[in-house]
């Protein structure tokens, strides 16, 4: 069992930053990936950005540039930078293992125009 635990969303200002975290902890392996999803109202969930246990990043097209992705062990962040209202969706921290997926409960972000 992954417990998945997300911090730092909010409400800003267009333009502003945030910078998000997640823990994981429980049966962490120690070769897995780690990343972000978004899902806007009224949206499908997207991918923002993921990383591996190695430090290999993946980012959406869309979003390189402003959104940067880090790890420290089992802990994730993401940094983003200039952020605009469409950026405004509630954020998944996600493990990834072998096929496997865990889930956090999601941390809302807000930006006002």
């Amino acid at each position: 069992q992954v417990q998945l635990v997300e911090s730092g969303g909010g409400l800003v200002q267009a333009g502003g930053s945030l910078r998000l975290s997640c823990a994981a902890s429980g049966s962490v392996f120690s070769i897995n990936g780690m990343g972000w999803h978004r899902q806007a109202p009224g949206k499908q969930r997207e991918l923002v950005a993921v990383i591996t246990s190695g430090g290999i990043t993946n980012y959406a097209d869309s979003l390189k540039g402003r959104f940067t992705i880090s790890r420290d062990k089992n802990t994730v962040y993401l940094q983003m930078n200039t952020l605009k209202p469409e950026d405004t969706a509630v954020y998944y921290c996600g493990l990834f293992h072998r096929g496997t997926s865990s889930w956090g409960p999601g941390t809302p972000v807000t930006v006002s125009s």
